[in-house]
């Protein structure tokens, strides 16, 4: 009977030795493939959600989390196919069914306020303007997890937001606009009559136009509302987008309307705004949807100062700073500004406010810190790029994709 029990034991041990052994081997192999995929389709997590794992299981590997990118998910299973490796399936792929039959959202208030994770206590991740249309990915009741036209992945809660079907969202966003261009204002209850406000509004939203009239434009929120705005204080969109002209002198006028404006962390609205936020709004008022983060606009235009002599930099050219590489640490963008290309060596930024700052140690403005740790500059006008959204060619502000 020992001999038997003995053997069993004996038995037991060889065969979970030799299951361990190959599952290490296909751990190691799955997580190489899992990390290489991720890092071709979904490098920045703020821009691209592949949240993959496994559960371990000596038959098989349990792939579960969740992606908005299918064809990397695809590739991952294909790959393992071919590897030998057995897998069961529980990956979710975004939008999920908690969506339903409401795949958009279409910004409500004058900013909502996107967070890192789905509470109002959390982080402040970006702000999108009335009238933005946001891609839902998934519905937890209270916040969203939303895209902005940005490609930016945060989560909105459901007040400011109206949720829309197919139907509802082609409707909003092939409708004629207005974009409201003073920094910021109030929406009226009556024509001519600012006694009864209905809300306030902030440079770059937009409403739906239902009619032009003497002094006023009538206007429609996502949820109906019906309102007017000063019509010296706004522009048909049509209008609007045709005619801009994207220039170093319109960066600039746009960029000091906001001196003094205060520094928000996540913030993108004249309400407040972080260093990239700043640049990102003074961009949009020239036509453009830039990335959102500073070490994101820092991969887009065109790199023209490689040997950091500022020599080459003109007006409205975007400057960034951070932490210079080392032997041992890759260089780190933490902070960006606006060049103002003017003998005085000036930049603005938001920093603490908007202001004003200099490379010139005989200037007033002399900027030691941040001219310590430039690390570069970008030219975005003039300089095509897929990161780089020009309104004139594409309407994505109000025709977001599926």
């Amino acid at each position: 009977m020992r001999s038997h029990v003995f053997k069993f034991i004996i038995f037991t041990i060889v065969f979970l030795l030799f299951s361990c052994n190959r599952f290490k081997v296909r751990t190691l192999t799955y997580n190489e493939l899992n990390d290489s995929i991720k890092n071709i389709y979904a490098p920045d997590s703020r821009v691209a959600f592949y949240n993959i794992s496994f559960k371990p299981n000596v038959k098989y590997l349990m792939l579960k989390g969740e992606s908005d990118q299918p064809k990397a998910v695809a590739i991952l299973k294909q790959k393992l196919d071919e590897l030998g490796i057995p897998y069961l399936d529980s990956i979710t792929i975004l939008p999920d069914k908690s969506v339903g039959k409401f795949k958009y959202a279409v910004v409500n208030n004058s900013v909502a306020n996107i967070r890192s994770n789905p509470r109002h206590s959390a982080e402040l991740a970006t702000q999108a303007l009335m009238g933005t249309g946001l891609k839902i990915l998934k519905n937890n009741g209270d916040f969203y997890l939303a895209q902005s036209p940005d490609g930016y992945i945060s989560w909105v809660d459901h007040g400011g937001v109206v949720l829309m079907n197919d139907s509802d969202y082609s409707i909003w966003s092939g409708s004629e606009k207005v974009i409201y261009t003073n920094s910021v204002g109030s929406v009226y209850h009556f024509k001519n009559n600012e006694t009864e406000i209905l809300s306030d509004i902030v440079l770059g939203a937009q409403l739906k136009l239902l009619h032009t009239g003497a002094g006023y434009y009538k206007v429609e929120y996502p949820d109906k509302r019906v309102g007017y705005i000063k019509s010296n204080e706004a522009k048909a969109y049509k209008d609007w987008v045709q005619n801009v002209q994207p220039s170093g002198e319109l960066i600039e006028q746009y960029a000091r309307e906001f001196l003094g404006s205060p520094y928000l962390w996540g913030g993108t609205s004249t309400k407040g705004m972080d260093c990239s936020g700043f640049t990102k709004t003074v961009y949009l008022m020239n036509g453009f949807i830039i990335p959102r983060d500073a070490s994101q606009q820092f991969n887009a235009g065109l790199d023209i100062d490689k040997d950091l002599s500022f020599k080459d930099l003109e007006k409205g050219d975007l400057m960034f700073f951070g932490t210079k590489a080392t032997g041992d640490k890759k260089q780190r963008v933490t902070h960006v500004g606006i060049w103002l290309g003017n003998e005085k060596g000036e930049f603005i930024h938001s920093a603490s406010q908007v202001r004003l700052s200099s490379i010139d140690p005989s200037s007033e403005y002399y900027d030691k810190a941040n001219t310590n740790r430039y690390l570069g500059s970008r030219r975005y006008l003039g300089n095509p790029n897929k990161l780089i959204t020009n309104l004139k060619v594409d309407k994505i502000l109000t025709e977001l994709k599926p």
